[in-house]
């Protein structure tokens, strides 16, 4: 999903914009080994941008039934809206795997908006290396691996009546987390992980000259609410690569994002998220994609 090429200097200056898509949803129900039925901007099993190393429910020995969700992010007057569309599968209580459609609605600025015309595809994968508290061991998080791939084939600035190439980025990833249940009043999540990526803010903003090695981590508190609701408060963040390709002296700062996620009944397989992103403002003299502070919106339902 590579809005930057090298024949389009313009779409470099999509950079991190996106990150405004880091709306955390910080999933994992309170007190329960389980977590709940969350999809990521991506897809995965996690937070709104970041995985955590949970995966999507199934037995042993079988598939588990598919988890869907919709995701919006309001990318500011410069880049338009964002609409992702996904759905997970779960499989043999270790492994996920799961497809992503982005769809774009333009913005107010000629030339950067259509970039995104005929919307990007994600696939990804997870498997479940460690157990959460294997062993009986309380102390020990749930440890994954997996990847995520993006790909577009892009018109570039909605000119050419054919598509000119197809883009393309990946992330490879390990994630340990963590569900701290003796602090009984409130439950903490702790999720800290690290990737190797070539893809500049989750590709939306481009690629990295090289593939970089990147941390994120997440942390959630878990409060019970009225009618055996359940309020999740928390943060992520989520370091990019500094530089893009092609595009000298741009800078793009880590994402930190700010959310809450509501849960509307104990055991729910459904779940809301709202939340606000610290993304980019200018990110080069004179350039400026205001997504300093946008609004998020995430739905997930498990069946």
């Amino acid at each position: 999903m590579k809005y930057q090429s090298d024949s389009n200097p313009e779409a470099k200056v999509l950079l991190p914009a996106v990150t405004s898509i880091l709306v955390p949803l910080l999933l994992v129900l309170g007190a329960s080994s389980t977590p709940a039925q969350n999809l990521n901007w991506e897809g995965q099993t996690g937070v709104f941008v970041t995985p955590l190393a949970y995966t999507a429910a199934s037995p042993e020995h079988n598939v588990g039934k598919p988890i869907v969700a919709y995701h919006y992010l309001d990318a500011g007057s410069v880049l338009g809206g964002f609409h992702t569309a996904s759905v997970t599968e779960g499989a043999f209580g270790r492994l996920e795997f799961g497809y992503t459609r982005v769809f774009h609605q333009d913005g107010d600025t000629a030339g950067l908006s259509p970039l995104w015309k005929d919307g990007f595809n994600i696939v990804h994968a997870k498997v479940n290396l460690v157990k959460e508290n294997a062993g009986k061991n309380n102390w020990l998080p749930a440890i994954s691996a997996g990847f995520v791939a993006r790909t577009q084939v892009a018109n570039v600035a909605g000119q050419l009546a054919t598509p000119t190439r197809t883009y393309n980025n990946a992330d490879f990833y390990a994630v340990a987390t963590k569900t701290i249940t003796q602090t009984k009043v409130v439950p903490v999540l702790l999720s800290f992980g690290y990737k190797a990526t070539n893809a500049q803010v989750f590709g939306l903003a481009g690629n990295a000259p090289a593939y970089k090695g990147r941390a994120f981590g997440a942390a959630a508190f878990v409060f019970k609410g009225p009618a055996k609701s359940t309020l999740i408060l928390g943060s992520e963040f989520a370091q990019q690569p500094r530089e893009v390709r092609n595009l000298p002296g741009a800078d793009v700062p880590t994402t930190l994002t700010y959310a809450a996620r509501i849960v509307p009944w104990e055991k729910s397989k459904f779940n809301i998220d709202f939340g606000v992103a610290q993304a980019a403002g200018k990110i080069l003299p004179g350039v400026d994609l205001k997504v300093r502070h946008q609004f998020a919106l995430g739905i997930s339902y498990g069946f």
